[in-house]
């Protein structure tokens, strides 16, 4: 890796606006593994994959992997996945050899039910987006240092300035590096990857679905057209919250 020595300490990491810049140039120039290597030397214990088992989320885990490199990783399981994804966790856990952690929210649905109504989806996805992703995300961010993420810039317009590396504030006010080491990945590339490698992936994805979330929220579209369609149908919503809470820097 090109990344000088004095920059793999956490303790050197500056958080000026300036010095993040300047590493984000430099790990732009690195291939997605090497990022991934970097953030592995960088924080250790303290970085985490966060995966939906998307097919980016497939190839770090897999980069991750071949590389074993020291960097855990989880999911969040809100209740609501469907069973093709809980297959799909348990198949690459084993494939891989490497363990998923499953975040559940503070609410069973029964409880949800009860104290907002049943099927919030239906009426405030924002609210069951928020108690059911978003507040155990955050729980589990304040536990690390760096949250390794799929993210890609072609996959939304929402996406499009997604930075490799990036430093927000949590809610707490604590530091957080976002690492984002397939942000310059097309679609294209993503899915060269897994075929090439045979890694399994949603077959979901074969039905017409681009973007797999909750089973309540996630309709297929076929191919063409934004990545994120099918994501809450006739709420003009494209993110759940996971990625717009922080504080970006």
């Amino acid at each position: 890796m090109n990344i000088p020595e004095e920059n793999l300490a956490p303790s050197s990491l500056a958080t000026t606006p300036e010095a993040v810049r300047e590493l984000n140039g430099r790990l732009e120039k690195l291939p997605a593994a090497e990022r991934l290597a970097w953030a592995a030397e960088q924080f250790g214990a303290g970085a985490a994959i966060g995966t939906s088992f998307q097919g980016a989320g497939i190839v770090a885990l897999h980069l991750v992997a071949q590389r074993k490199l020291s960097l855990g990783a989880f999911t969040l399981d809100t209740g609501l996945l469907f069973p093709e994804t809980l297959a799909l966790q348990a198949e690459l856990e084993a494939r891989l050899g490497i363990r998923v952690e499953s975040l559940r929210p503070d609410y069973s649905l029964a409880e949800q039910g009860k104290l907002f109504g049943e099927k919030l989806w239906e009426r405030d996805p924002d609210l069951c987006c928020e108690l059911r992703k978003v507040q155990p995300l955050q729980d589990k961010l304040e536990t690390l240092d760096c949250w390794i993420t799929g993210v890609r810039r072609e996959q939304a317009a929402t996406r499009t300035d997604a930075g490799i590396l990036e430093l927000n504030k949590t809610p707490s006010g604590r530091w957080l590096w976002k690492l984002n080491p397939l942000a310059d990945w097309t679609r294209e590339q993503v899915w060269a990857h897994i075929r090439a490698h045979g890694l399994p992936y949603n077959p979901l994805h074969d039905q017409g679905y681009r973007s797999i979330g909750c089973r309540t929220c996630t309709r297929a579209v076929g191919e063409g057209g934004d990545e994120r369609a099918g994501r809450w149908t006739g709420f003009g919503k494209k993110e759940c919250g996971i990625h717009t809470f922080l504080q970006k820097q």
